[in-house]
C-alpha cells in the first residue's frame, strides 16, 4: 500500500479540519524519524522520503480546500444562526402581540390545526382550557367546547347538535355569533378566514355590554311604560289593551269611568269575556247585539280589520268604540264619550227642521215679494210704454200741427215762437226716446242685428247733425276720415256715438271735440276727445248712472243725464266696451272699443236725408187713427200738402167709407196704440185682399223687432212716432209711383 493511500486511509473525512491536520503532522514526524534513523542511503529509503514529500504537498492542498470549505460552512452556519435568531424574535414578537389582544386569540393553519393562541383563548371555559394547545384539530376544539360545563345550551339543543351547527358555521368565510355561558355570561365569537386558508378566532367577553344593554332596555321599557301610563291617564278616551290570549294587560282610569265598571274590577290578566259581561250589565236594553259583534271580531282569525260601533249604556251615555288589532294579535279597544255630540246633532236636527220650516215660509215670502217685484216691473214697463205712447201721441200731433204751419206766411215774431216751440218739442222727443231706450235695454228683450257698418258714412251723418250745434256754441268739431268697416248694429252704434259726441259738445265751453278712429292690437276703437272741464276720479263711475249729471251747467232741455247710461248698456249689448281717460281742467276722452274690422263693406251707404219732395196732386189717402188729436193733426198736415184724406177712427168705419165711395186709396196710414197693433195688421190684410198690394205704413211707438218684422211681412212697414215729417213726405211722394 502506498504512503498516500495509507495517509488517506488514516484520515477520516468526517473529522474536523484541525483533527485531520493534526494526524498529517504526526504521520510526517514518524516518516521523518524513520528517514533519520536509516543510515544507509538506499534507494528505497530515498523513494520513501520522496513519497513523503509529495504526500505533504497533497496534504497542504487538501488542507487549503478544507479550510475554504470550512469558511463557507462557518458563513452558512452564521447566516442560519442569524435567521434562527430573527425567527425566534419574530415568534416572540407575535406571541407578545397576540398576548396584548384583550380578546381570546386562536390561529388554525390551513390544515385546521391549532398553530398558536394567547392566554385568553378559552379563558371563560376553564374546564377545557388545558386541552387548547398547539396541534389541536378544529374538530377537537369544537368537541371540547361543546362538552364544557360552562356552556349554556339552548333549550332542546344537545351537545352534538351544537357541535354540528358550529362546524357548519366554520365553513363560512366570516361569521360572528354569541355563545351563552352559565352564570349569565356571554361570549362573542368572531371567526375569519386568512389569505392562506387558515382560520383566526377571536373570543370577546360581552357580558358587561349585554347586561348594560339589558338594563338600558329595561329602563327604556320602564320609561315607556310610565309615558304610556301617563298618556293613557291624560287622554279623554277610555283605553283597554289585551294580549293575544284576550287578557287585559293595560288600561286607564277613564275606561272604568266610561264603562261604569268599578276600578277594582280592572286587574292584569282579566279575561275579555269577564269585562264584556260586566259591561253588558250597564248597557241599555237592545244594545247587546253590538257587544256580540265585538266578541265575534275578537274570535275571528287574523288579520282583523278595524271595528267601529256605537253603544249606549245606562244614563243615556253614548260611547263610540273602536277596536284595532296589534302586530302580536293582541288588540286595543278605545271608548269615546260622544253623548254631547249626539245631543248636539239631535238638537241641530230639530233646529234644521225648524229652520227648514222658517226657510220655507221665508221662501214663500220672498217668492211673493219677487212676484210683486216682477209685477211692479212689468207694470212699470207697461206704464213706460203707455206713458211713452200717451206722450208721443200729443207730441206727434203738436209736431204735425207745427209742420202744417211752416208753409203759412207768418210774421217774424210768430216764426220765432214757432221755432222755439219746435225746439222745445224736439227736447221732449229726445228725452222720451232716451226713456224708451233705457226701458228697452233694461227689459233684456231688445234684439240687435250686427252687420257690416261703414264708419265713414255713419260719422259723416253725425258731423252733419252736430256741425250746426258746434258752430252755434263756437266750438270746433273735427272728424278724421276713415274707410273702415266694422260689425255692429248700425242703429245702436249710431245712437252710442250720437250720445258720446252730443255729451262732449254739451259740456265743452271752449275748444272743440275731435272724433278719430284708430286701429290697435285689440282691434278698432273710436275716440271722442273734448277740451271740457274733465271728470274727477270720484265721478267716473257715477256718470254712467241714470239721471246723473256732473254739473248743473247744462239745462234740462239739453239732457237729463241718460246719455251715458244708454251708451254703457247699449255697448254691453253689442259686445263693445267703453273706457274713459280724463284729467280735470284738461278734458276727457271716451273710447268705444269695437273689436276687429269687417272683411266686406255694407250693401250700400246710409241714405242721406232727402230734400222735401214735390207731392203728386189729387192723391187719396186713408188715415185710420183712434186718437182724435192725432187724426186731426195728420189730416190737417196732409190736407196742407194738397192730399185728399179719408180720416176715420177705426177699421170698420174705414171699410164702410171705402164701400160707400167705391174709391181705392193711393196710400194708407194706420195709427196704432200699444197692444192694438194686431187690429191694424188685420186691416192691412183686408185692404190687400180687396185692392191688391197697397202703399201703406203703420205708425207705432213700439220699437220691438217682432212687430217690425210682422209689419214688413204685411206690407205696411213702421213709421215711428213722433212722426218724422220728412219721412212721411217721401212715403206719400212714392204713392202714385207704386200705384
Amino acid at each position: 500500500m502506498s504512503p498516500t493511500r495509507t495517509a488517506q486511509t488514516l484520515l477520516n473525512p468526517a473529522d474536523p479540519v484541525e483533527r485531520q491536520n493534526e494526524k498529517l503532522l504526526r504521520i510526517v514526524e514518524v516518516l521523518m524519524r524513520r528517514v533519520e534513523q536509516g543510515t544507509d542511503l538506499s534507494g528505497a529509503a530515498y523513494a520513501q522520503f520522496e513519497r513523503a514529500a509529495m504526500l505533504e504537498d497533497q496534504v497542504r492542498a487538501r488542507t487549503r480546500e478544507l479550510e475554504a470549505a470550512l469558511d463557507l460552512l462557518n458563513e452558512s452556519n452564521a447566516r442560519l444562526a442569524l435567521a434562527s435568531r430573527e425567527a425566534e424574535a419574530t415568534r416572540r414578537n407575535l406571541s407578545d402581540a397576540i398576548e396584548t389582544v384583550q380578546e381570546g386569540f386562536g390561529l388554525f393553519g390551513p390544515d385546521d390545526i391549532l398553530v398558536m393562541s394567547n392566554s385568553r383563548f378559552g379563558l371563560q371555559l376553564q374546564d377545557i382550557r388545558p386541552g387548547l394547545v398547539p396541534g389541536l384539530s378544529f374538530a377537537g376544539y369544537v368537541d371540547l367546547v361543546s362538552s364544557s360545563g360552562q356552556l349554556s345550551l339552548p333549550e332542546g339543543v344537545s351537545q352534538q347538535d351544537w357541535a354540528l351547527h358550529r362546524l357548519q358555521r366554520h365553513r363560512e368565510n366570516s361569521t360572528v355569533f354569541i355563545v351563552a355561558l352559565k352564570g349569565d355570561r356571554w361570549l362573542q365569537v368572531s371567526e375569519h378566514r386568512t389569505g392562506d386558508g387558515g382560520t383566526v378566532i377571536l373570543q370577546t367577553d360581552v357580558t358587561d355590554i349585554i347586561r348594560a344593554e339589558r338594563k338600558a332596555r329595561g329602563q327604556l321599557l320602564d320609561d315607556q311604560a310610565r309615558v304610556i301610563r301617563a298618556t293613557l291617564d291624560h287622554i279623554t278616551q277610555g283605553v283597554c289593551i289585551f294580549d293575544p290570549e284576550a287578557r287585559l294587560i293595560g288600561w286607564n282610569a277613564r275606561a272604568a269611568e266610561l264603562l261604569a265598571v268599578s276600578r277594582t274590577r280592572f286587574r292584569p290578566g282579566l279575561a275579555f269575556d269577564d269585562l264584556v259581561e260586566r259591561l253588558n250589565e250597564r248597557l241599555r236594553p237592545g244594545e247587546e247585539t253590538r257587544i256580540i259583534g265585538l266578541r265575534d271580531w275578537v274570535a275571528s282569525p287574523s288579520p282583523r280589520a278595524a271595528l267601529r260601533f256605537e253603544v249606549t249604556r245606562s244614563g243615556d251615555v253614548v260611547l263610540d268604540a273602536f277596536a284595532q288589532e296589534m302586530p302580536d294579535r293582541g288588540f286595543v279597544i278605545s271608548f269615546t264619550d260622544i253623548t254631547t255630540e249626539r245631543r248636539a246633532i239631535a238638537a241641530l236636527s230639530r233646529a234644521n227642521e225648524t229652520l227648514e220650516v222658517r226657510v220655507a215660509a221665508r221662501t214663500l215670502e220672498l217668492r211673493d215679494a219677487l212676484a210683486q217685484a216682477e209685477r211692479a216691473n212689468a207694470a212699470r214697463s207697461r206704464f213706460v210704454a203707455a206713458a211713452s205712447h200717451d206722450l208721443l201721441q200729443p207730441l206727434s200731433a203738436a209736431k204735425l200741427f207745427l209742420a202744417s204751419m211752416e208753409d203759412e206766411s207768418l210774421n217774424p215774431r210768430a216764426m220765432d215762437a214757432l221755432c222755439k216751440t219746435r225746439s222745445a218739442l224736439q227736447s221732449v222727443e229726445t228725452l222720451l226716446d232716451a226713456l224708451l231706450d233705457i226701458s228697452r235695454l233694461e227689459s233684456g228683450r231688445l234684439s240687435v242685428s250686427p252687420q257690416p257698418v261703414m264708419l265713414a258714412t255713419l260719422l259723416a251723418r253725425l258731423a252733419e247733425e252736430f256741425g250746426p250745434i258746434a258752430q252755434e256754441r263756437g266750438l270746433s268739431l273735427r272728424l278724421r276720415p276713415t274707410d273702415t268697416v266694422v260689425i255692429s248694429d248700425p242703429t245702436w252704434l249710431r245712437r252710442i256715438l250720437q250720445n258720446l259726441i252730443g255729451n262732449a259738445l254739451r259740456y265743452t265751453a271752449r275748444g272743440g271735440v275731435l272724433v278719430g278712429v284708430r286701429q290697435g292690437a285689440a282691434g278698432l276703437r273710436v275716440e271722442i276727445t273734448d277740451t271740457g272741464p274733465g271728470i274727477p276720479e270720484s265721478e267716473r263711475e257715477a256718470i254712467f248712472r241714470e239721471f246723473h249729471r256732473l254739473n248743473a251747467r247744462a239745462s234740462a232741455s239739453e239732457g237729463m243725464g241718460l246719455g251715458l247710461a244708454i251708451v254703457e248698456r247699449a255697448a254691453a249689448l253689442l259686445g263693445h266696451a267703453v273706457t274713459l281717460d280724463s284729467h280735470v281742467g284738461q278734458g276727457s276722452r271716451f273710447v268705444l272699443h269695437l273689436g276687429p274690422t269687417a272683411d266686406s263693406a255694407p250693401p250700400g251707404p246710409v241714405a242721406d236725408r232727402a230734400p222735401r219732395p214735390d207731392l203728386p196732386q189729387d192723391l187719396i189717402g186713408l188715415l185710420v187713427a183712434e186718437d182724435a188729436d192725432m187724426r186731426r193733426a195728420l189730416a190737417h198736415l196732409l190736407e196742407g200738402w194738397g192730399v185728399n184724406v179719408f180720416d176715420v177712427p177705426d177699421a170698420a168705419e174705414a171699410l164702410s167709407l171705402l164701400d160707400e165711395t167705391g174709391l181705392a186709396p193711393d196710400f194708407v196710414l194706420i195709427d196704432t196704440r200699444p197692444g192694438a197693433e194686431d187690429a191694424g195688421l188685420a186691416l192691412i190684410r183686408d185692404l190687400t185682399t180687396r185692392y191688391g198690394p197697397l202703399h201703406a205704413r203703420m205708425l207705432a211707438t213700439s220699437r220691438a223687432e217682432p212687430l217690425r218684422l210682422r209689419a214688413i211681412r204685411a206690407g205696411a212697414p213702421l213709421l215711428y212716432k213722433p212722426v218724422d215729417t220728412g219721412l212721411l213726405q217721401r212715403f206719400i211722394a212714392g204713392a202714385r209711383r207704386s200705384g
